[in-house]
């Protein structure tokens, strides 16, 4: 079925992820030790055929922009259909920034009028998963929906906190008949994943509707206030779904679970793969005394000392003697000789001396901003 996408990639994550998104979105976040989280939906979208597709930036996006400047690791670089990356602008009809993700597609309505594609898929840029799409447009076809919801029920994971997200409430028949956001107790189980299916002409009337009103969100001024006008049907994903953007907690537990065989082989080893911007980097070099365990390595990586459980991106080194555990530790990193890091974040560029010791609580672990040098 013939869609055209959106991807929402311009949320201000400040307060949640603190330091890491202080000069980078969300969305452009490193996760698994090679991708950006923009990668699992642009790559959604081009394995399920939707090959024009809008990225919607704001906050923070010259790192995320820069991941953009070539449609072709996604396949998306094309004359029919393509890529195309939109941000704010002052122009003499309008001088906000998008003030809600409604209003992020209202400034660039256009991309909706040009097109001919009878369904749009939204989705959000921070969120880690592989789904065919097209699966859902049949299932929006089939059941006749205004609007569809893509959830996930988390009952199996009691541990979860659901007071950071959507919650759904849906009747025997599949349509949702209440909706919450972030509710401080939660009456159900079943998690908005922030996807949602409409017809591209419906979704012109919407907007054209709700923003002259000062209506900007999709979740407060559509879903939540439309819930009884139009059909908005819910549609149920079993697969892996983690969200990096709910905070620093999230991030870390998203990264440790590509450690995990059964994480990892779903994004490396099922096809359609997961395509990410490619960095030409030598292999790892594991020198003589390296011992590692349960870890995963970026390209141009050196390890001279041990690491266990951690993920390491591009260009680390790691000196003699040096021990690393359950850390995250981002491109470019260097860890000194006889140093000691353990439950940690390290940014970009940050240098560990010699001897220095950094030791982070479970599940709550150490941060280092970007070029810091301990």
């Amino acid at each position: 079925m013939k869609a055209i996408g959106i991807i929402l990639a311009g949320g201000n994550s400040e307060m949640r992820l603190g330091e890491l998104t202080n000069t980078r979105a969300a969305s452009a976040m490193p996760v698994g030790s090679c991708y950006r989280t923009i990668d699992f939906p642009l790559s959604n979208m081009s394995s399920s055929r939707i090959s024009k597709v809008a990225v919607i930036t704001q906050f923070n996006s010259r790192s995320l922009n820069d991941h953009l400047n070539s449609a072709k690791w996604w396949e998306l670089g094309r004359k029919q259909g393509g890529l195309f990356v939109y941000t704010p602008y002052i122009s003499s009809d309008n001088s906000f920034w998008f003030r809600g993700t409604a209003d992020s597609i209202y400034q660039n309505i256009t991309f909706l009028k040009k097109s001919n594609e009878p369904y749009v898929v939204i989705a959000s840029g921070d969120s880690v998963y592989k789904m065919d799409f097209q699966k859902v447009l049949r299932a929006h076809a089939k059941s006749g929906a205004d609007i569809t919801v893509v959830y996930k029920d988390f009952a199996a994971e009691p541990e979860r906190d659901l007071t950071k997200y959507g919650i759904m409430e849906l009747d025997e028949t599949g349509r949702v008949v209440d909706f919450e956001e972030k509710p401080i107790e939660p009456r159900s189980t079943n998690v908005s994943l922030g996807i949602y299916v409409i017809g591209r002409t419906q979704l012109i009337e919407l907007l054209e509707t709700i923003v002259p009103q000062g209506r900007y969100d999709i979740v407060k001024d559509i879903l939540m206030r439309y819930r009884r006008q139009l059909h908005i049907h819910g549609y149920r994903f079993e697969g892996y779904w983690s969200s990096v953007g709910g905070g620093i907690t999230d991030y870390y537990n998203t990264n440790m679970d590509f450690l995990k065989k059964e994480v990892r082989d779903v994004f490396c080893k099922e096809y359609p793969y997961i395509n990410t911007k490619v960095k030409d980097e030598p292999p790892v070099k594991y020198n003589v005394g390296a011992k590692v365990r349960s870890t995963i390595s970026g390209g141009g990586t050196i390890i001279n000392g041990t690491v266990d459980h951690s993920v390491l991106f591009r260009r680390v080194f790691i000196g003699e003697n040096a021990v690393v555990k359950n850390s995250i530790v981002m491109e470019g990193c260097y860890i000194g000789n006889n140093s000691y890091v353990e439950n940690a974040i390290l940014d970009k560029n940050v240098v560990i001396s010699e001897g220095k010791q950094i030791v982070g609580e479970e599940g709550n672990p150490a941060i280092f901003k970007k070029g810091s040098v301990i």
